[in-house]
C-alpha cells in the first residue's frame, strides 16, 4: 500500500517506502543445496517464517550449481523450436508408470517436454484425449538458476504448475487466483500517528526512515485461488514483489524504456499520486474456436499492469480517486508495453505468463465442458494422490524506507499484486472452420505423450 500525506507546513521531503527482507541460510554445503532450490523462485526466497527478501548474486549462482548437478541431459529431438504438442491423457499415463515402477519423473516431464506457451488445446473424443500445443524447445539453467529455453531464454512451463491450475478449476469459479501484499491497518495507523508528530524536514533522514519502517512494521502477503505453499503461489509473489521494487526504484529495471516511478514523478512537474497502485492481469485476444469446439486458439497471450490512484481519508480509510496521476498510469502503460522483454530478462515475469496460460486452460475445460466432450476426465492429474511440490508459504515482507523530494509529499510503498480472472476471456470466442484442419495436423502419436 501506499500513502501520501502533506508533511507539515515547511517541510520539503517525499519518504517512499517499499518492502524488502532478509532471510537465513541453512549451514552445511549440503543443507544449503536443499535450501537454495526449494527455497527460491525469480529472484526471492522465502524463509521457514514466510519472510521474502531479494536474493543475493552469490545465492543465486548457490541455486544455479544445485541445479545443475541435477540437470539430465535435454533428448535431442526436443532441442529445437517446435510446435510442440502434449498428450494430457499419454502424459498421465507416463507419470502412472512411473509411480507404479517407483521411480522419479524425468526432467522432460517435468518441464512438460520444453513448452513454452499454450497456443492450441485440441480435443479428440475418438482417443478420448485433451492435447496442448505451442511453441516449445530445449532448455537449459540461467545465471539465476531459472530453467529457460536454449534459444528464447523464455521460461519452460512446469507439470507442477499445470497440476496445481487444473485442480484450481472449482476454485477459479467462485474466486480469482491473485496475491497481494500489503501494510496492516496496525502499521498505517502507527505511521500518520508518528508523522503527526513531525513540523519540519530533519537535516539527517536515517533516523526518521528506521523510525517509519518500525512503525509501518511487516506487511502482510494474501494468495487465493492456489495453495499457498505451491509453486505457483510463489511465482505469484516474487512477480508481484519484482515489480514494486522496479517501480519505487529499490533495483533498476534490467532493459531500457522503463524507468522507474519516482522518475516519472520528477519529470510530470506534478505531486506524486496519493496512493499509487499497480497490479498485473491476464492479457489476451479473443479465442478462436472450431464449430464443434474441439479446437480452440489463443492467438495472444500477455500480461498488462493496471494502475489506480487512491487517497486515505483523515480517519485511516483508503478512497480510490476520481482521477489517476499521469505518472501512475504511465508506468503501468510502460511496463505492459515492455512485459515481453522484460520477460526475457527476468524469467519470473515469464513465469507469470505461464501461469496465466494454464489458468486459462483450467477455465476453458470447464466452462466449455472438454473432459465430457473427450469422455475422459484427468483422473490423476487433477488427483491430491499425485502430490505437488510444497513449500514455504509466503507471509511477510519488512518495510524499508527511502528518501524522495516532491511538493512536500510523502510516499509509502506501492500496493498491488497480481490477479488472473480468466472467466473474461472466455466470454467470446471468434468462428475458425481452419482450426477443423489443424486439429487433424496434431493428431495423436499412439502413446507418445509429447511430439512435435
Amino acid at each position: 500500500m501506499s500513502l501520501s500525506l502533506g508533511s507539515g507546513r515547511g517541510t520539503r521531503i517525499g519518504l517512499l517506502v517499499a518492502m524488502v527482507a532478509f532471510g537465513t541460510l541453512a549451514s552445511s554445503p549440503r543443507a544449503f543445496a536443499q535450501f537454495a532450490v526449494q527455497q527460491q523462485v525469480g529472484g526471492v526466497s522465502i524463509d521457514a517464517q514466510g519472510v521474502i527478501a531479494r536474493v543475493t548474486p552469490d545465492q543465486a549462482g548457490d541455486l544455479r550449481r544445485a541445479r545443475m548437478q541435477a540437470f539430465q541431459p535435454v533428448p535431442g529431438d526436443l532441442k529445437s523450436m517446435a510446435l510442440r504438442k502434449i498428450s494430457l491423457r499419454q502424459l498421465e499415463a507416463a507419470i502412472a508408470e512411473h509411480r507404479k515402477n517407483g521411480t522419479p519423473l524425468s526432467d522432460e516431464m517435468r518441464y512438460l517436454a520444453g513448452l513454452q506457451r499454450i497456443q492450441y488445446v485440441f480435443v479428440y473424443p475418438d482417443e478420448q484425449d485433451i492435447v496442448l500445443a505451442g511453441p516449445g524447445e530445449g532448455w537449459r539453467i540461467d545465471p539465476q538458476g531459472e530453467v529457460v529455453g536454449v534459444t528464447t531464454n523464455r521460461p519452460v512451463m512446469l507439470l507442477d504448475d499445470l497440476l496445481v491450475a487444473l485442480r484450481a478449476r472449482e476454485t477459479l469459479q467462485r474466486m480469482a487466483i491473485s496475491c497481494s501484499i500489503d501494510p496492516t491497518a496496525g502499521g498505517i495507523a502507527r505511521f500518520q500517528e508518528l508523522f503527526r508528530t513531525i513540523n519540519t524536514a530533519p537535516s539527517d533522514v536515517e533516523p526518521l526512515l528506521a523510525a517509519i519502517e518500525q512503525a509501518m512494521g511487516p506487511q502482510t502477503i494474501t494468495v487465493s485461488g492456489v495453495p499457498a505453499t505451491s509453486h505457483f503461489a510463489r511465482v505469484l509473489v516474487a512477480a508481484d514483489y519484482r515489480m514494486k521494487r522496479m517501480a519505487m526504484a529499490f533495483e533498476p529495471a534490467p532493459i531500457a524504456g522503463l524507468p522507474n516511478y519516482l522518475q516519472m514523478i520528477k519529470t510530470t512537474g506534478r505531486a506524486p499520486a496519493a496512493l499509487p497502485r499497480w497490479w498485473l492481469a491476464p492479457d489476451y485476444a479473443a479465442l478462436v474456436t472450431d464449430p464443434q469446439g474441439l479446437s480452440w486458439e489463443l492467438p495472444r497471450s500477455g500480461v498488462k499492469a493496471m494502475s489506480e490512484d487512491a487517497f486515505v481519508t483523515a480517519n485511516g480509510q483508503k478512497q480510490v480517486a476520481a482521477q489517476s496521476n499521469p505518472a501512475t498510469t504511465k508506468w503501468a502503460a510502460n511496463m505492459t508495453a515492455h512485459y515481453d522483454e522484460l520477460s526475457q530478462k527476468e524469467p519470473i515475469f515469464g513465469q507469470l505468463r505461464n501461469l496465466m496460460d494454464l489458468a486459462v486452460l483450467s477455465a476453458l475445460i470447464t466452462r466449455h465442458n472438454l473432459t465430457e466432450k473427450s469422455g475422459w476426465s484427468m483422473p490423476l492429474l487433477t488427483s491430491d494422490e499425485l502430490a505437488t511440490e510444497t513449500y514455504n508459504a509466503p507471509q511477510s515482507v519488512a518495510t524499508q524506507a527511502s528518501v524522495l523530494q516532491k511538493s512536500g509529499k510523502t510516499i509509502i510503498s506501492a500496493s498491488g499484486g497480481v490477479s488472473i480472472n480468466p472467466w473474461p476471456i472466455l466470454d467470446s470466442a471468434a468462428p475458425s472452420a481452419a482450426l477443423t484442419e489443424t486439429r487433424s495436423a496434431a493428431a495423436t502419436r499412439g502413446s507418445q505423450w509429447w511430439w512435435n
